[in-house]
């Protein structure tokens, strides 16, 4: 839950700062000077990246939500058998160990979108966030039934 409210106030506050930039981008235009639009168009295109940053990232997150209800729904989620630090820290060789189990399980089902959900929990436990990243969207992309990439 936590980091559900951290994400929406993140959001917030970028939303909040995307409108404060297009403002200052529509009075740099306004201005009339050619230096001045060109700036201000400059200006505008940053929150539109954002914007589009924001809901790719949003999306992403709603979609592998979905799944963690579904997996959870069949009761295929991993079982947490970390081994962690006296202050809490996921152990590196536990989390290593627990990750070429995740390996070997998608290694041996390609095409189920359950193996590489948990894959992308091993990653992420093994702090290798892009990789968890990739395994995520190829999960979410076979649960789709969308075209793989390669």
């Amino acid at each position: 839950m936590r980091a559900k409210i951290t994400y929406a106030v993140t959001a917030a506050v970028l939303v909040v700062y995307f409108v404060l930039v297009g403002s200052r981008g529509v009075l740099l235009i306004e201005n009339g000077t050619l230096i001045t639009v060109t700036f201000g168009v400059a200006v505008l295109i940053l929150p539109v990246i954002g914007i589009w940053f924001l809901w790719k990232n949003t999306q992403f997150v709603r979609k592998a939500n979905r799944l963690a209800a579904e997996l959870d729904a069949e009761g295929g989620l991993p079982v947490d058998e970390l081994r962690r630090t006296a202050g809490g820290r996921i152990d590196r060789d536990s989390a290593d160990e627990v990750f070429a189990k995740r390996k070997a399980e998608t290694e041996d089902a390609p095409d189920d979108w359950r193996s590489w959900f948990r894959l992308a929990i091993a990653y992420h436990d093994a702090r290798d966030t892009p990789r968890a990243r990739k395994a995520m969207q190829r999960a979410i992309a076979l649960h789709e039934g969308r075209p793989l990439e390669a």
